[in-house]
């Protein structure tokens, strides 16, 4: 792959974090962390420690947000068509969580009636992930522990100071090791095709608190430069471009990938096998969006799904045999199922080199 570790600029950006606020300055980009590695409860790592590097700002030197505040889509001013976004949805509460925002900050903590969760993005990795924040039947917060595994961020709770790997969604130090955290599906997509779906959505304010232009992507040419990587990662697959986004698909342990250029011909539907789980995953290139469920519904039925037709509803994605219409979400609007869901896979969109990195040798839709 030939991937440049670019410590230069990472300066420069950790510099531009830190200097808005008070507290902890930068520590030398790209050194293993002798001083915060076992900071957690309990000293033992499930990872190399070797492999395990301080980022630079400290802990919660990047800071996450707690409860932000939400404004209409009208007031976003701040956000281009083009931006990207991590979709929420509970009942009728629809809210955008901008990478913008998730750039500085790398983890909100929200709660939407009784569902306490985190919202984490690493923006070296291009991966968000909804997260529960409940652990072993108690609620916590997430804060930025200022580490990173593979180039990913680790996330520590503040129930328990113990620190858990964003990509292999579980506690890799600390009281909580070894345990997995439970995730829900986010929808990532660009702030046009999000409003186009759910115009009413709400959308996190750029007044956070804390001093940032969130109008200005924080990591120069990072997400276009294949041959930049701030941090090392093992080990390396150049099967496609570094910092290609392509959708994973997590089954047992084992991750299939695919890629934009699959879902090129518009509103389109794959169904495949994932560790012998039958899925279907339904994208599209232009608007942006790609997800994934599995294709057995709770009762047992395996309807024949096809995309939505042109002229459906903007969040209408799959139609099935029975007449049922399915929303992006896996949500039957309407049919004999309304009201159903489809049980969504473990996935989400990332780097290719981070999906190579924390699953070797996983398998590429549409590669012999």
């Amino acid at each position: 792959m030939n991937t440049m570790i670019n410590s230069g600029l990472f300066i420069s950006i950790i510099l531009l974090i830190c200097g808005c606020d008070q507290g902890q300055g930068p520590v030398g980009p790209g050194n293993r962390n002798s001083g915060n590695v076992g900071s957690g409860s309990g000293g033992a790592w499930t990872v190399p420690v070797d492999q395990v590097f301080d980022g630079g700002p400290g802990k919660d030197g990047i800071p996450a947000l707690e409860d932000p505040e939400l404004i209409d889509a009208l007031q976003a001013d701040y956000l281009n068509d083009e931006d990207l976004v991590l979709g929420y949805k509970n009942g009728e509460t629809v809210i955008a969580y901008p990478h913008a925002i998730l750039d500085w900050h790398e983890i909100i903590n929200d709660k939407v009636d009784f569902h306490a969760f985190a919202v984490t993005y690493c923006p070296l990795t291009g991966t968000g992930i909804g997260w529960s924040r409940e652990v072993e039947g108690q609620e916590t917060t997430f804060g930025v522990s200022g580490l990173l595994y593979n180039s990913n961020l680790i996330p520590y709770d503040r129930l328990s100071d113990s620190n858990w790997s964003q990509m292999r969604l579980e506690s890799i130090n600390g009281t909580f090791k070894g345990k997995s955290v439970s995730t829900f599906q986010l929808v990532e997509t660009t702030w046009q095709t999000w409003q186009e779906m759910f115009p009413d959505t709400k959308v996190v304010s750029t007044q956070t608190g804390h001093s940032r232009n969130y109008e200005n992507y924080p990591y120069g040419d990072y997400k276009t430069n294949h041959n930049n990587l701030i941090f090392p990662v093992s080990p390396e697959d150049d099967r496609l471009p570094t910092k290609e986004r392509v959708h994973g698909i997590i089954v047992k342990g084992e991750a299939k990938a695919y890629r934009f250029e699959d879902f090129a011909e518009g509103l389109t539907v794959i169904e495949d096998v994932v560790n012998e789980q039958e899925i279907i995953v339904v994208g599209d290139k232009e608007k942006n969006f790609i997800m994934s469920f599995r294709k057995k519904l709770l009762d047992g039925t395996i309807p024949e799904f096809q995309a939505a037709p042109e002229g459906s509803p903007a969040r209408v994605v799959l139609i099935d045999n029975e007449g049922n219409n399915w929303s992006i979400f896996g949500e039957a609007l309407s049919g004999p199922r309304q009201g159903e869901k489809l049980v969504p896979t473990k996935s989400f969109i990332g780097f290719w080199f981070s999906w190579g990195a924390f699953y070797p040798g996983l398998k590429l839709f549409g590669a012999n």
